[in-house]
């Protein structure tokens, strides 16, 4: 017992180093985001920081756009187009994502998924809720027709997603905006939804966007 609590005594001031750490990080980040936010007159609107958020964040932005109708403005929404998208275009993705297997287990001679793991992953980010990340905002981009700019603290401070592979703006269903927050929620990544400063702005959580609102 001793001993045990002898080897645990040490670690509390690297945890508290830690925990500041994180906190100042997640401080700057904050800040980073509001003043690139402040360039361009969009505020930040919070969504609940779950699994969901990006989902929920980008369908947030897509009712103001008026690409899709109020009532099917959720996060149900998004995950399926998300997941139809991704299943009617594995070529697209394939290439790009790694075995979800610790062992390697059913992975490709590359480290890639197969069809089958492919399809498992799209049938998770349909069914579940699990977070989404750049191949989903890349499926969301196409399945909807609309750039998707996430503001992010690094650089660039602005990634865009087109819907189209050479990056032009030929998106005809407008664009919409979300942050990105590594720190922020403490559970890691968050996204909120973006909105510009003179129209109303909607938040959303877990991977931070703001919406731009007409």
């Amino acid at each position: 017992m001793r001993k045990a609590a002898a080897r645990l005594a040490p670690q509390a001031p690297e945890d508290e180093a830690a925990s500041e750490r994180l906190r100042k990080e997640a401080e700057e980040e904050q800040a980073a985001i509001r003043a690139i936010c402040d360039v361009q007159g969009l505020e930040i609107h919070e969504i609940n920081p779950d699994g969901h958020c990006l989902f929920a964040a980008v369908a947030d932005q897509l009712a103001i756009l008026s690409v899709l109708p109020v009532q099917r403005a959720t996060y149900h929404t998004t995950r399926h187009a998300t997941a139809d998208y991704l299943e009617a275009h594995p070529d697209d993705f394939l290439p790009f994502l790694v075995s979800m297997e610790e062992d390697g287990a059913g992975a490709s001679d590359a480290g890639l998924m197969t069809l089958q793991d492919f399809q498992k992953y799209c049938a998770t980010i349909r069914d579940t809720g699990a977070w989404g990340g750049e191949p989903e905002i890349l499926a969301m981009a196409r399945a909807f027709d609309v750039q998707i700019h996430v503001v992010q603290w690094g650089t660039p401070s602005v990634v865009v997603h087109s819907p189209n592979s050479s990056g032009t703006s030929t998106a005809t269903g407008g664009t919409v905006r979300v942050s990105y927050h590594r720190r922020m929620y403490g559970l890691g990544e968050a996204s909120i939804n973006l909105h510009l400063r003179d129209v109303r702005l909607t938040v959303v959580t877990a991977l931070q966007f703001i919406a731009t609102e007409k």
